[in-house]
């Protein structure tokens, strides 16, 4: 909105408006509006959850030092979700397709993370949406985003090759083209984007949904994992550090740049009030939707693969909880004291700050790495 008013609109009859034509200066001022929007409205927003009574039920079987947080106000995911759209839409250029694909996919998951809270609170019992429903749901909105991509796609404006970290010529297609020309086989031809698709948003999504178990350590990673999607969106949006490094140029990733600031802004300011002891919690209205969110930047960028990296802990932890289930299923014993991970280092002494401290440097550390294979190739 506001490239459109003060760039396009004003700028011909007042020069220093000029500013708002540089991405770099709309992405500063959307990163730091997302975080006072926040930031401002917490106390207020705290404080409403407390009036509705708007707690958060604590898992019976988790770590008993979680007992005395039950009842601490939740759905502050409803702060992130506003925090980072309100920002992306007024520093956006609203007429970039890119970035009202990433809003969509921050809305959809949001608003299932947002049933799921909703009827936790009304039963007063840490049971929301059925695992079938929710995960019914979250594919429901990855097929709608496919669904747009490939449309996008048609008009030229997405590729549906796959980059390959430190393989720079290596991009397999994941379209079909073979298969599309006979009925039968037609669905066929889209079965790799969609499992990609798959693997990549819903599987981000839930796994933010795993780490969110002690304060501040969601938030706390996903400021870095969205950091590293901003440099990733700029660089791939920029002409000549696409061609310095040798990565596809995305002219429209630019755009992208401005929303992944505004979901870091948005989160840094929700990381005031979600730090030890937290006086609000997430809940999966935030979780879900910022990693099906992240999920999303990665596939419009083409940097799927990458983001096992950016999110490496991310990943852990959910393999934590597969290798888990799995384990007890087929062999009666666990791998670890509990899980997800950050929970096992709690059994073995570690106190809850160490823990969240410990898992942001290996989540910096991961996306550093991340960051190095754009030239490592």
């Amino acid at each position: 909105m506001f490239y459109w008013l003060f760039y396009e609109l004003l700028f011909p009859h007042f020069s220093p408006f000029r500013v708002f034509g540089y991405v770099t200066f709309r992405t500063f001022a959307a990163s730091l509006f997302a975080f006072a929007l926040v930031v401002l409205l917490g106390p207020w927003f705290i404080g409403k959850m407390r009036e509705l009574e708007i707690g958060q039920p604590i898992r019976e079987d988790g770590p008993e030092t979680h007992h005395r947080k039950a009842g601490t106000p939740s759905m502050g995911g409803l702060l992130i979700v506003a925090g980072a759209l309100i920002p992306s839409l007024l520093f956006t250029h609203l007429a970039n397709p890119y970035v009202w694909v990433a809003m969509f996919a921050l809305a959809g998951y949001g608003a299932i993370g947002f049933a799921d809270d909703y009827l936790k609170v009304r039963r007063g019992k840490n049971l929301g949406l059925t695992g079938r429903q929710k995960m019914a749901m979250q594919v429901a909105v990855m097929l709608a985003v496919g669904v747009w991509l490939l449309e996008l796609h048609r008009r030229g404006l997405y590729s549906t090759a796959m980059n390959v970290p430190f393989f720079k010529n290596l991009r397999p297609e994941l379209l079909i083209d073979s298969l599309l020309g006979n009925p039968w086989t037609y669905p066929l031809a889209f079965l790799p984007f969609f499992l990609l698709l798959l693997f990549v948003v819903v599987g981000s999504s839930n796994a933010v949904n795993l780490t969110d178990g002690l304060d501040g350590l969601a938030a706390g990673l996903m400021i870095i994992a969205g950091g590293a999607m901003t440099v990733l969106c700029y660089v791939s949006g920029h002409a000549q550090f696409a061609r310095y490094l040798e990565i596809a140029r995305l002219p429209g990733a630019s755009e992208l740049t401005i929303f992944c600031a505004s979901l870091t802004g948005a989160v840094l300011g929700f990381l005031w009030y979600n730090a030890h002891p937290a006086e609000i919690f997430m809940g999966d209205v935030g979780s879900l939707a910022l990693g099906g969110s992240l999920g999303v930047v990665a596939v419009l960028i083409k940097q799927e693969l990458l983001l096992l990296f950016i999110g490496g802990v991310y990943v852990i932890e959910a393999l934590s909880v597969m290798i888990q289930v799995v384990s007890f299923r087929t062999r009666g014993k666990r791998v670890f004291l509990m899980a997800p991970l950050h929970h096992h280092f709690e059994q073995l002494g570690w106190n809850e700050t160490k823990v969240v401290v410990r898992f942001w440097i290996a989540g910096l550390v991961m996306a550093l790495f991340a960051l190095t294979t754009l030239k490592l190739r």
